[in-house]
């Protein structure tokens, strides 16, 4: 439903590599308010301007676009005998109206000519970077496919799949011992990525860090070893009412273990985290606290930097969950100081079963090893066995070898991206979303953080949440819906379930209009019971 006579419009943009497309809005010419388009403030009044504005028009420009709309508008359409062509127009305008089921029509905003604003600060290219991605490119229930589950995993790119087939094809072998070409190329790849994994989270070394499944059997880890060696009868260990069940089962089963307490930092209405309540629930028994960078269900952004500060004044060690920050903020550790940090590759377009724990020095040095067998040894006899130094320490048996490969290959991905550009792009993907969202009566979003990334969890009073899942699958619209794994924080809310679209770097305005649509049709459903 775009006007390729708009092509004409003389911007004054950088070379995007396309011309600019132009929706068009459902009103007559006369209604049209070109006042409300979103272009950027200027000091002087279209038509009147001293210097070049990003997406701003001239006056030349402004009487051209008024014209083409007047023209698919307008009911004096050319004759026949004219211009032989009216039959063409007449259809051409209704192709215009009503492509995609109306799409953008009746949602504010996206009934306005919005993509002639071009305010791009950075080079990424969605159109490209989803040609990366063959799973985007399917029809699911008779339409085109929109991946809004990135929440509970991403795509991945060919990038990731062509490289995890290179390496089965050419390559594969068991690591580290063998003393043939294949063992070599392998240890030398399942290396490689531990030092990808190392530079893209600033670790001071590789050896920091040490590969699992996942996030889930991380946390499980650092419990686990730190649990049996340091927590005692009486002994507390502080997480978030925020937090994932994967970063407080684990916790509360060494607790009950040990004979320790385990503590959470509540939320307010919006869901953001007390940091107020911390130092209140700190006393001279805390051993460990254990946050999430991201909460998975409002978006979140914890101040981690201020947990940290507060934690280490009191010599208690911190781990970070980045399960749903890493593929979206730039992570440091050395800047964050935490003394973990654990994430999943499946979450930044890598692939599942693969995971990472980082752990400064003095810590993994400290802690003893959480399995046994091979690989995590020095030396063994049937009266002892001496262990390997870390990361070998923790990593018994033969490890994820090609998935670990496949992670560094999805970090290669995001870093050719840039994380800054895919952090810009998500927010302003996540704020149009709710703004849109937010005007659809009978629908409600839950939480209003002051600091989030690219989540949202809907209510529609009326509907349980799996239903509208299953509704929007009928439009090719995957979300998930259900607890999330998070239900102290939806409680907190006096919530149980949510729908929560979560949006990743191949996502676009367009699939979240759909999406609108999609939920307008819904609410709409419900109301009229």
């Amino acid at each position: 439903m775009y006007l390729n006579e708009l092509d004409n419009f003389h911007f004054d943009l950088p070379d995007l590599g396309t011309a600019p497309q132009v929706a068009v809005p459902n009103a007559a010419p006369d209604e049209l308010d070109l006042s409300a388009l979103p272009l950027p403030a200027s000091s002087s009044p279209i038509g009147n301007v001293d210097a070049p504005q990003i997406g701003s028009l001239s006056a030349a420009d402004e009487e051209l676009f008024r014209g083409v709309i007047a023209k698919y508008f307008s009911d004096e359409v050319p004759s026949a005998s004219s211009s032989g062509k009216a039959d063409d127009v007449q259809a051409e305008k209704k192709n215009c109206l009503l492509k995609d089921n109306g799409f953008g029509i009746g949602i504010p905003e996206t009934d306005i000519v919005r993509n002639l604003h071009y305010d791009e600060a950075d080079t990424m290219n969605t159109e490209e970077i989803r040609k990366q991605f063959p799973i985007l490119h399917q029809k699911v229930n008779g339409h085109d496919l929109v991946w809004f589950d990135n929440g509970a995993t991403t795509q991945k790119p060919l990038r990731v799949i062509d490289g995890l087939s290179d390496f089965y094809k050419t390559d594969y072998s068991n690591i580290h011992r063998g003393a043939h070409t294949l063992a070599a190329r392998s240890t030398d790849q399942y290396e490689g990525a531990r030092e990808k994994v190392a530079r893209f989270i600033n670790a001071p070394a590789k050896e920091n860090i040490l590969f699992v499944r996942g996030t889930t059997e991380g946390i499980n880890l650092v419990a686990q070893t730190f649990g049996r060696k340091f927590l005692e009868k009486g002994d507390n260990v502080i997480v978030s009412t925020l937090d994932h069940h994967a970063n407080i089962v684990p916790w509360q089963q060494m607790c009950k273990l040990q004979g320790a307490e385990l503590r959470a930092i509540p939320i307010d209405k919006n869901g953001d985290l007390i940091l107020s309540e911390l130092e209140q629930l700190i006393t001279p028994h805390t051993k460990f606290i254990s946050v999430g960078h991201v909460n998975n269900t409002f978006g979140t952004i914890n101040d981690v930097e201020s947990i940290i500060r507060t934690a280490h004044s009191h010599n208690i060690p911190v781990l970070i969950d980045g399960a749903q920050s890493i593929a979206h903020t730039k992570v440091d550790v050395q800047r964050l100081d935490c003394d973990f940090f654990v994430f999943s590759g499946h979450k930044i377009y890598g692939p599942s079963g693969i995971g990472v724990v980082y752990g400064k020095k003095e810590w993994l040095e400290q802690l003893p090893p959480w399995q046994g067998g091979g690989n995590m040894i020095k030396d063994v006899t049937i009266e002892h066995t001496e262990f390997n130094a870390p990361p070998a320490r923790f990593e018994a048996g033969t490890p994820n070898i090609a998935d670990a490969i496949g992670l560094g290959y999805a970090l290669d991905f995001v870093q050719s991206v840039g994380i800054h550009n895919i952090e810009r792009h998500e927010h302003d993907l996540t704020e149009y979303a709710r703004q849109q969202i937010s005007r659809i009566p009978g629908i409600t979003i839950m939480g209003n953080p002051k600091k989030r990334v690219s989540v949202i969890s809907l209510d529609i009073p009326g509907i349980p949440a799996p239903q509208v899942g299953q509704m929007l699958d009928k439009e090719g619209i995957a979300v998930r819906a259900g607890h999330h794994c998070a239900q102290p924080a939806l409680r907190a809310l006096g919530y149980e379930m949510s729908v929560r679209p979560t949006f990743a770097v191949y996502n676009t305005k367009e699939e979240v209009d759909r999406f609108v649509i999609a939920l307008q049709k819904i609410a709409a459903d419900v109301q009229k019971r």
